[in-house]
């Protein structure tokens, strides 16, 4: 039981820590809201939406996802275009300094679009599904549900700490550049991960 919890809170943080889509959205997220509550929304539907995911690749869901040619097809060309669709996005938005409000979403914006970059992201859905999902094969039972409830626990920690550090950078550097240059960063982690799906789709 101690092992298979072990096991998944490794493989959840190796998992989650690399600077991802749906990182740099939850983190750009607290660099603009003015406050912390006010990422809840995004933080508590990422957290969410991983759940289910990872919920859904123990069940065993990621053996009819990874042997489905079509499937994957599907799920890579639909993450491609959104990943490039929200790039342009991130990237032609300008930070208003004259009002903080504006330049943060609003709790439904953030919901949609924090569910959009958790379950359209065919690179998390890959991972979550192909590398969660095959270990938890190994367990059965008990230590199944330790499992799984070391990586859920793993990734609502992780989010909430995410949000924090960005909100504390933008307390630190509310300056209209900073944002800029954030929403610029966060555009070229998409298109790179749109780049190496679409390497992945003609490989």
């Amino acid at each position: 039981m101690i092992s298979a919890i072990i096991h998944g809170i490794i493989l959840a943080f190796g998992l989650i820590l690399p600077l991802g889509v749906q990182n740099v959205f939850v983190f750009n997220q607290g660099a603009t809201q003015t406050k912390f509550r006010r990422t809840l929304p995004v933080v508590l539907t990422a957290s969410i939406c991983d759940t289910l995911l990872i919920s859904i690749a123990v069940l065993g869901i990621s053996v009819i996802v990874l042997g489905v040619y079509w499937i994957k097809f599907v799920l890579l060309t639909a993450g491609i275009i959104f990943l490039v669709f929200m790039g342009f996005v991130t990237w032609k938005s300008k930070p208003n300094s004259n009002s903080s409000e504006n330049k943060a979403l609003s709790p439904k914006k953030q919901i949609a679009f924090a569910i959009s970059v958790s379950l359209l992201n065919p690179h998390a859905i890959m991972d979550t599904i192909g590398v969660i999902g095959t270990s938890s094969i190994s367990y059965s039972g008990i230590e199944k549900l330790g499992f799984t409830f070391a990586c859920i626990t793993i990734s609502w920690i992780w989010f909430f700490f995410l949000a924090f550090i960005g909100r504390q950078v933008g307390r630190l550097n509310k300056s209209e550049g900073f944002m800029s240059i954030l929403n610029k960063v966060s555009a070229l982690i998409m298109w790179g991960t749109a780049i190496y799906l679409f390497s992945s789709l003609i490989s």
